[in-house]
Order: C-alpha cells, then sequence, then structure tokens
C-alpha cells in the first residue's frame, strides 16, 4: 500500500518537472526574441524625468493598446513607471527595475529607450548617484551588536 502511494506521487511530481521544463523553455525563447527586438529598436534620447512611481499598470496612464496587450495577470502587478519630458513631449513610460533604482527626479539624463520602454541611463554630467541605503530595522542591528559581543566572548 505504501509503496504504491509513494509511485504514484513520484509519477506526479515526475510529470510536473516535465511540464515545468517545457513550459519554461518556451518562456526562454519568447524572452530572448524580446529581448532581440528591445535590441532592434533601441536609441538614446536625453530627458527630463519629472516622476517616478511604482503603480499598477491600469492606472498608470500608458497607452490604451500597450493595457491592451498585457497579459491579464501582469495588469495586476506594480511596475515601475516614469513621466518623463522628452523633447517637447510628455510621455509616460515603462522601466526596467534596476534602471528605476538609478534614474534620478527632476533631473536631465541621457537615456537608451525602446518604444517606451526605458532600457538603460547615463548621467550627463558625470556618473548617477546611487540611491542611500534603506535604514536597517532595529532587530537586524541588535543581531549585528549581539554577533559582535559574541565574537569579542569568544577571543
Amino acid at each position: 500500500m505504501f509503496w504504491n502511494v509513494l509511485i504514484v506521487v513520484v509519477i506526479v511530481l515526475a510529470a510536473l518537472l516535465a511540464i515545468f521544463y517545457f513550459v519554461g523553455r518556451k518562456l526562454q525563447k519568447k524572452q530572448a526574441m524580446q529581448q532581440e527586438q528591445i535590441e532592434a529598436a533601441k536609441q538614446t534620447v536625453t530627458l527630463l524625468v519629472i516622476d517616478k512611481k511604482k503603480m499598477r499598470i491600469k492606472d498608470s496612464g500608458l497607452p490604451p493598446v500597450v493595457i491592451q496587450q498585457t497579459p491579464k495577470l501582469m495588469r495586476r502587478t506594480k511596475l515601475p513607471i516614469v513621466k518623463a519630458k522628452v523633447g517637447a513631449r510628455v510621455m509616460t513610460m515603462a522601466c526596467d527595475a534596476k534602471v528605476f533604482e538609478l534614474l534620478p527626479v527632476k533631473k536631465t539624463v541621457k537615456a537608451v529607450i525602446s518604444g517606451i520602454y526605458i532600457v538603460d541611463v547615463k548621467g550627463i554630467r558625470g556618473n548617477l548617484e546611487t540611491p542611500p541605503q534603506k535604514k536597517k530595522s532595529i532587530l537586524s542591528r541588535f543581531r549585528k551588536d549581539k554577533a559582535k559581543t559574541e565574537k569579542k566572548n569568544a577571543k
């Protein structure tokens, strides 16, 4: 009886593993194709960052065509959205998560964009400053102090 249950569980796990493997490969190919399209359409522009927020795509102010093309599950997640002035136009753009951290608000930067997606950013006058680290919680500071005292006591 035990062995029958174990065999069924192993078969189900093997089937799930196979499904995840093939779905993962398919998604990997799709991502590679999208990355090629982004690389082909890249251009460097100067833009003034007006505002940046993480918000749902429905509330972001992106064009309706973009919102309709996004998958249903993606519409509920929060995306890094940047409001920037490109030339004479004020545009709402999506942004890469890594680039979102570096973008300074109310400053002019050189950005590499692909459509309405900001791929990379460079400072016009020197390097961009990295944002300040978040404060550590009281609990983590307490653990760090405790670890230091234990090291001193061990010596």
